[in-house]
C-alpha cells in the first residue's frame, strides 16, 4: 500500500494541471541496480510517470523492463549533450554518457526528479513536486558532496567560493529554471575554469551538474528544507536508522528517509542496514522479469 503524506505535509503548490516525473539512466550492463530500482518504485510510486533514458544501446533486457514496469523509454536526441560530453572529457569514452542524466531536463515536463539508478526508494515522491519556487527554490537536492565536486582552486571564484555542493544522485529542477541550452551556454563562456576547479578522479556529471548550477547562481536548498519531516539521509553505509511498523525507514532522530542510495559502491548490497530491503527487491524483480 502506498504511503499517503500526511495532510500538513502536502505541497501547497504541486498542481495537478502542472506535469511531474521521475528520470533515471540505464542499460543492461547495470540491470543487477535496475530491476530492484524498478520493483521499489512499482511499490511506492506507481502513480508518477517514469522516464528511463537510454545510457547506450545494450537495452535488450532494459527495454523489457521497461515494459513490464511501465517506464517510458526516452528518445530524446541525445546528440548535442553527447557532443559536449565528448569535447568536455575527449579520454573517456566508456564514461562521458554518465552526462545523459541531464537529458532528464529535455523531457515534456514542468519539474522532473533525477535519480540514480543504484538507488531504491521507500516513499511517495510525489510529495516533494511543486515546491520550487523560482528565485527562492531553484534546485532541491538530497545530500552535499564537498569533496566530489571542485578542487582548491575554485576558492579563486566567488560564485564558487561559498557554493553549497551537491550530489546529482538525487535531483528536482524544472527545465524553466534550468536547461539544457543553460550547460551548453556556461561551458562555451566558462569551459576554461570549469576545467580548472573540477575535481578529477573518474568524476563526470556531478562536477558539471555543480557549476552550471553555481554559475547560473540557482538557489539550492534540500530535501529536509522543503519537505516537512522529510531526512537529507539516503547514504548506503548509514547506521543510525529505525524502521516503523511498515518497515520504512526514519534517521536517527525520527524522520523519514525516503531512499537509499549506493552512492560509490563497488559490490552488490549484502548485509548493511538498507541491504535486506534491496535484496527483497531484487528476488521480486527477478520473478516479475521471470529471469
Amino acid at each position: 500500500m502506498r504511503e499517503a503524506p500526511p495532510q500538513d505535509q502536502a505541497s501547497p503548490k504541486f498542481s495537478a494541471a502542472k506535469s511531474y516525473g521521475v528520470a533515471i539512466v540505464a542499460n543492461d550492463r547495470i540491470s543487477d541496480w535496475l530491476l530492484p530500482f524498478l520493483e521499489s518504485y512499482r511499490a511506492t510510486n506507481a502513480a508518477t510517470p517514469l522516464y528511463l533514458i537510454p545510457y547506450d544501446d545494450n537495452l535488450a533486457l532494459t527495454r523489457r523492463a521497461a515494459e513490464v514496469y511501465g517506464a517510458h523509454l526516452v528518445t530524446e536526441d541525445s546528440r548535442d549533450l553527447d557532443a559536449l560530453a565528448k569535447r568536455l572529457y575527449p579520454f573517456f569514452p566508456k564514461h562521458r554518457r554518465r552526462l545523459r542524466k541531464f537529458l532528464s531536463l529535455a523531457l515534456p515536463l514542468d519539474e522532473v526528479l533525477y535519480i540514480d539508478v543504484d538507488t531504491i526508494l521507500f516513499r511517495d515522491v510525489s510529495e516533494i513536486f511543486g515546491r520550487l519556487e523560482p528565485g527562492k527554490v531553484d534546485f532541491i537536492m538530497a545530500s552535499t558532496s564537498d569533496e566530489y565536486v571542485y578542487n582548491t582552486k575554485s576558492e579563486k571564484y566567488d560564485f564558487l567560493r561559498d557554493a553549497r555542493r551537491f550530489n546529482d544522485g538525487f535531483f528536482l529542477t524544472s527545465n524553466k529554471i534550468l536547461s539544457l541550452q543553460d550547460f551548453y551556454k556556461v561551458i562555451a563562456e566558462d569551459g576554461r575554469i570549469f576545467h580548472s576547479v573540477r575535481k578529477r578522479g573518474m568524476l563526470f556529471a556531478q562536477p558539471l551538474s555543480n557549476f552550471v548550477a553555481h554559475r547560473r547562481q540557482l538557489k539550492i536548498a534540500s530535501l529536509a528544507e522543503c519537505v516537512a519531516g522529510a531526512s537529507d539521509e539516503s547514504f548506503y553505509k548509514v547506521t543510525a536508522v529505525s524502521f516503523d511498523d511498515e518497515r520504512r525507514p526514519r534517521d536517527w532522530v525520527g524522520d523519514r528517509i525516503f531512499f537509499a542510495h549506493w552512492a560509490g559502491a563497488t559490490s552488490l548490497p549484502s548485509d548493511r542496514v538498507f541491504d535486506a530491503a534491496w535484496r527483497e527487491h531484487a528476488r521480486a524483480a527477478a520473478a516479475r522479469m521471470k529471469i
